[in-house]
Parts: C-alpha cells; sequence; structure tokens
C-alpha cells in the first residue's frame, strides 16, 4: 500500500472514508447508502438474527455478492469499541472455519455496520433448538465434525493469542455442507503472550461463562475451553444451555451435564435420537465426548485441557470409529478420567496421544467440579 492511501487508512475521519472507498484496519469501507440499499433499507423480513449488540441482515452487494450485515445497537454504549475491536481481530485472521469480514462502513459514519460473508444454513443452535431442528439434520457424524471444526477453530485462533469469550452454539454458524464457521468477534480479547491472564469484567452469554472467571475476574484461554465445554454438551444432548422449564439446579446445562456425568446415567443425558440406545459405536463415542466435555467443566481453570488437547482428543474419538470397524482397538484410553485432570505444568498427560480406544464411563469419578455454573448476561 502507497504512503498516501496508509494516510488515509489511518485517518477514519477522513471524507473518502465516511463515504466509503478506502481501507480500514486492512478491510474494505462501505458507504452506510450502499449497504442500506443492499439490506432493503434494513428490513426486517430480512433479518438473520439478533443478539446483544446488534441485528444481522441478509443483504446482496451491488457486485452481487450475498452478506450479512451487523448492525450495532445505538444504545450500547461500548458498541465503538467492539466496532474496532472485531474489525482489528478479523482482519488478522486466516482460517476455514472463521467468518470472514468483506468490510465495515466509517466508525464516523451514520451508523456502525460490519459486513461479513453470508453463511446460509443458520447456526448450530437453530438446528439443535430452533425451526431447523425439524429436520433432523443434524445426525451424529455432522455433530462430530461440527465439534472438530469449532474445537480446530478455537485452537487456532488461541495460537493467535486470541479469546473468544463468547462461545456459543449461536455464533457457530453453518454453510450448507454443514461446515462450521465461528462468527461474533466483538468480546474477544488479543491475549498479551507474556502473561498468564488478563484481568477484566466478565462478559459472555448465561449458561457459557467460565465459572472462576465469574469470581475471580481472570480471564485466560481456559475460559474458552468451559464455553467449548458446554458446546459439546449441547452436541450429545440436544438441550439448551440455559433453560428456565428445567429444575433449578438444572436450568443450567453445565449443571445437569456434570451431575448426570458423574452418576454415570448417560442414558439421562445423551439425546436418544442419536442412536445412543440402539447403536454400540454411537453410544461409546457419545459418552467419550460427554467425559471430554467433563473435564472441560471442570471449575478451576488449571484441571481444564487445553483447546489444542481438546481438539486432539475429540479427533481421536472419531477415528475410534474407524479402528473399531477395523478391529484395531488397543487397551488406552483416549481420555484419563480416572482421577482430577493434573496442572498443565505436571508430567501426568490429560488427554493421552496417538491412543485409540475409549474407557468404560465407569472411569468417569465422583468428584473435582462444582455444581454451580454461576453465568452473567452479555454487557
Amino acid at each position: 500500500m502507497d504512503s498516501s492511501r496508509r494516510k488515509t487508512s489511518s485517518n477514519p475521519s477522513s471524507k473518502d472514508d465516511i463515504e466509503g472507498g478506502t481501507i480500514f484496519f486492512g478491510v474494505h469501507v462501505f458507504s452506510y447508502t450502499e449497504l442500506e440499499e443492499a439490506t432493503n433499507n434494513f428490513d426486517p423480513f430480512q433479518e438473520l438474527g439478533d443478539g446483544g449488540f446488534g441485528t444481522v441482515y441478509h443483504g446482496k452487494l451491488r457486485d452481487g455478492r450475498e452478506v450479512a450485515v451487523k448492525r450495532l445497537y445505538e444504545h450500547n454504549y461500548k458498541r465503538v469499541t467492539q466496532f474496532i475491536n472485531e474489525v482489528q481481530i478479523l482482519t488478522c485472521l486466516r482460517h476455514r472455519n472463521l467468518v470472514s469480514l468483506y468490510g465495515c462502513t466509517s466508525r464516523h459514519s451514520r451508523e456502525l455496520l460490519l459486513v461479513y460473508e453470508y453463511i446460509p444454513n443458520g447456526t448450530v443452535a437453530d438446528h439443535l433448538h430452533g425451526d431447523r431442528a425439524k429436520n433432523a439434520s443434524l445426525t451424529w457424524p455432522v455433530r462430530m465434525n461440527i465439534a472438530i471444526e469449532t474445537a480446530s477453530a478455537l485452537t487456532y485462533l488461541h495460537a493467535s493469542d486470541i479469546i473468544h469469550r463468547d462461545i456459543k452454539t449461536n455464533n457457530i454458524l453453518l454453510d450448507n455442507n454443514f461446515c462450521v464457521k465461528v462468527a461474533d468477534f466483538g468480546l474477544s480479547r488479543l491475549f498479551p503472550t507474556d502473561v498468564t491472564h488478563v484481568s477484566t469484567a466478565p462478559q459472555g452469554t448465561p449458561g457459557y461463562v467460565d465459572p472462576e472467571y465469574h469470581q475471580c475476574y481472570q480471564l485466560t484461554d481456559k475460559s474458552d475451553v468451559y464455553s467449548f465445554g458446554v458446546v459439546l454438551i449441547e452436541l450429545i444432548s440436544s438441550l439448551r444451555a440455559v433453560d428456565i422449564r428445567r429444575h433449578g439446579h438444572e436450568i443450567n446445562l453445565a449443571d445437569l451435564a456434570t451431575n448426570r456425568i458423574q452418576n454415570r446415567a448417560f442414558d439421562e443425558l445423551i439425546d436418544p435420537f442419536l442412536g445412543f440406545d440402539s447403536d454400540s459405536l454411537i453410544e461409546r463415542m457419545t459418552t467419550l465426548v460427554a467425559e471430554l466435555a467433563f473435564q472441560c467443566l471442570q471449575r478451576e481453570k488449571e484441571m481444564r485441557p487445553t483447546m489444542d488437547e481438546v481438539l486432539e482428543a475429540l479427533k481421536e474419538i472419531q477415528e475410534y470409529k474407524y479402528d473399531n470397524i477395523r478391529g484395531e482397538i488397543d487397551t488406552v484410553g483416549v481420555l484419563n478420567c480416572t482421577q482430577p485432570p493434573p496442572s498443565p505444568e505436571t508430567d501426568d498427560v490429560v488427554l493421552l496421544k496417538n491412543s485409540k480406544a475409549a474407557l468404560s464411563p465407569d472411569s468417569v469419578t465422583d468428584g473435582s467440579v462444582s455444581t454451580s455454573a454461576t453465568s452473567i448476561s452479555s454487557g
């Protein structure tokens, strides 16, 4: 980029930037008029979703590209910070399982708008709990792939020193081939490499927020691991992360799941639609995923695996399917759940590498998990 272009990019108050057509933090700047036109004046019938920070609309640009346009709420006093945060983070990331940012309006525009690639098949939450659930399209193999691809995206983020901070099934988009695109980086934080945690007021979605983060105000990459543990439980149970229709101590899915897993009542947790009662292989694999989620939901962050370890374990569980068919199962378990997972600094390995078999459900102990998963609403 030449020096004059860099000068324009670094001065978002310039007239060109406000009108569109320049570059802001490395992405194209759209004019408000073009995006208003693309969304048919933000037609309510083109709404794709409504979250804590804005409404997303389906649109079509003048060049024919279909897009998702996020319109940040005017009443949210943090919206400029969230706007710049999401632009900065998404412009430096490239991963097949992360949504792509096409551009935005100027921060001085009439409204703050973010323009993403359009992902046509809704969210994982839609398919588990919403209108798309009636299609019964999320078979066990599809759910297993969703888990692996989401874990892959999170592993990449953590390797890039970024914490997502709002992992939930509503932020996991699906294309027509049910491939994952993780979205919504408004709460994400760039994590300094020379510190163990960032002290910040807890933010996130009820049912997914790391209870230690909530209690101690210390954000780490293990906060994403906890949230992903809730996602894993949703994938095997088809239950909502929070449901006030459940008994008081089980309103939070994390509480319900840890109780069932500790009591080895997997049949009371895993969705029978998946074939848990009729297919021994699916019973085995879903039980393994439940045991992995159990580790992710440990109350103390040191007891949880890293996302890299979670991804490795999920891949081994998927391989278990093929190894079982070939009759090549050895005697070593994918997960070592016979005792509370040790600190990552110890020599013990929580998630055994290069192993392709599972432990019995009896390997899950009754200790180490609190059944309180206090969470807060998004800020």
